[in-house]
């Protein structure tokens, strides 16, 4: 496998939205916004998507599906696709990590790893 041609850089942007969340009650939602972006020479299709969300209990989900906001996005070499989604957790903090399956042009498959982030309502963590 030539990882080399195949180099996809995933950026994270979170937070915390108040106003659909529901602390007494165990709901804290928390919305994201990620930017795909081929980094290497080979033009790539994103085929799926696999999510770990983890809360603060150990509480883990698994989410996984085709494409990611209904679209399998094809990245050119130096092109970025960005989307937002959500998580609701039972608790104020958490995390999420996984990896997007990719199809290069060259018909070579591969992942592309989401590094773990943290899903915290601001002021819990310093």
């Amino acid at each position: 496998m030539n990882t080399s041609a195949h180099r996809i850089r995933v950026d994270v942007v979170t937070h915390f939205v108040e106003d659909q969340s529901s602390p007494g009650d165990g709901r804290f939602v928390f919305a994201y916004t990620i930017t795909i972006r081929n980094d290497g020479p080979v033009p790539a299709r994103l085929l799926s998507r696999h999510w770990i969300i983890t809360d603060a209990n150990g509480k883990v989900q698994e989410v996984v599906g085709d494409g990611v906001v209904g679209e399998q996005p094809h990245l050119e070499p130096g092109e970025g696709f960005r989307y937002s989604s959500g998580a609701i957790l039972e608790t104020p903090v958490g995390s999420m990590q996984g990896k997007y399956r990719m199809v290069a042009d060259d018909g070579e498959h591969f992942d592309a790893p989401i590094a773990p982030f943290t899903l915290a309502v601001p002021g819990l963590l310093h």
